[in-house]
């Protein structure tokens, strides 16, 4: 097994690389199948969570409202989405997979396991289960970290330079 003279450092190039990559490879596929994985991504986490609102969509994926708009707007033009009133904030709406979205969602399930096996094909089931536990992790400690960060009142955005 290689050693790595700073292995936390290297992790953390590693697991953003990891993502890059891993985004791009599913970028390509999912173009292959005429979605863009932001569209796959709000499919999927309206089957999980109907009737969310754009802006908690928009901070789950961490993309931009505005852009979540635009994107909503364009799901709602295939008739994948559609948007309803919410029923206590008349400036708000709620999101909903129509029939056809859950059609074009169901036809992407196969490709997800394809990706997701290839991906995955070199590690096992019990390598698989060790890793998802550290990465659960590794986001439980992100997430704490950006709590206190938040309750000390430091800046949340953007790197700060001594001058």
């Amino acid at each position: 097994m290689r050693r790595f003279p700073n292995p936390r450092r290297e992790i953390m190039f590693q697991l953003s690389d990891v993502a890059r990559s891993m985004r791009t490879y599913i970028d390509h596929r999912a173009r292959e199948h005429g979605v863009t994985r932001a569209q796959w991504a709000v499919l999927a986490r309206l089957e999980r969570q109907e009737g969310m609102m754009q802006t908690e969509i928009a901070e789950a994926l961490e993309i931009q409202p505005i852009s979540l708009v635009r994107l909503i707007d364009r799901l709602c033009d295939q008739r994948l989405v559609e948007r309803q009133p919410h029923p206590h904030d008349r400036r708000a709406n709620r999101l909903y997979l129509t029939d056809r979205g859950r059609t074009m969602l169901a036809d992407l399930t196969p490709l997800g396991r394809e990706i997701a096996g290839e991906i995955l094909a070199s590690i096992g089931e019990d390598e698989a289960a060790e890793l998802l536990h550290k990465l659960l992790r590794i986001k439980e400690n992100i997430r704490r970290a950006s709590s206190r960060r938040a309750t000390k009142g430091a800046p949340s955005q953007g790197v700060r330079h001594a001058r």
